[in-house]
């Protein structure tokens, strides 16, 4: 199922009972950290809803379901509750036996949590540096620190042609939607001296889910247009 539903903001009535057979998406159609479990899902082929969430106006009966507020969450038919990004990928992974994305191989499995780890600390890069230039201060020294970043995650993508191997895995996934981002953010250029990495985006984007998943960079620029405003529509585009 396509994120397509306009987001529920406060005052608005909690949705009815998880489908049956399906599982429920708690979502934000621009949120990288969300778009991982979409793309977790529709790889997996995982019966599902999405109920989308206004991160900037949220509803009281979604605190219900994640007290931080913020997405994405899983919830199941029996009302079991599952949030943070690389939690609810991996338990669908573990609950649908199909098509799976992590390795079986524990030694694989925590090379793929060590790279995760590893991004996470790249992740801040795609917002420091477009608040930087929108405020319009230098931020050349944290371009630097970001291409050397970069470079790094070349070096460990080697010659492979994903970062687990000849097919698209769970790591992929999990950080390609700020790759997805980077032509809208301006950021492309940090990709010199990366060559493998624009090779991985190449073969990313002929990825069935990832196609099924992405904007536009258009749709992309005109949401992040309204963020940076500080009245970001979350429906912008439908």
């Amino acid at each position: 199922m396509a994120a397509s539903q306009k987001c529920l903001g406060k005052g608005s009535a909690a949705p009815g009972p998880v489908p049956k057979d399906h599982i429920r998406l708690y979502s934000m159609r621009f949120c990288p950290f969300a778009q991982r479990t979409r793309l977790v899902l529709h790889a997996k082929g995982i019966k599902h809803d999405i109920v989308n969430i206004n991160l900037k106006n949220k509803p009281d009966w979604f605190f219900e379901k994640n007290p931080l507020g913020l997405v994405p969450v899983l919830e199941t038919q029996s009302g079991q509750v599952i949030q943070e990004s690389p939690i609810t990928c991996e338990y669908l992974d573990e609950a649908y036996p199909q098509n799976h994305l992590l390795p079986s191989d524990p030694f694989q499995k925590a090379q793929q949590k060590m790279l995760l780890e590893d991004f996470s600390k790249v992740i801040p890069f795609f917002y420091k540096i477009p608040m930087g230039k929108n405020k319009g201060t230098d931020v050349s020294q944290l371009q630097t620190e970001f291409k050397d970043k970069l470079i790094h995650l070349n070096k460990m993508l080697g010659n492979k042609k994903f970062f687990g191997g000849d097919s698209v895995t769970m790591i992929d996934y999990m950080m390609w939607p700020w790759f997805e981002r980077m032509e809208m953010l301006e950021m492309k250029p940090c990709l010199d001296g990366s060559p493998e990495l624009k090779k991985w985006i190449e073969h990313m984007l002929e990825d069935p889910s990832v196609k099924a998943m992405m904007f536009s960079t258009e749709i992309y620029k005109g949401f992040y247009k309204t963020y940076m405003e500080g009245n970001p529509d979350y429906d912008y585009g439908l």
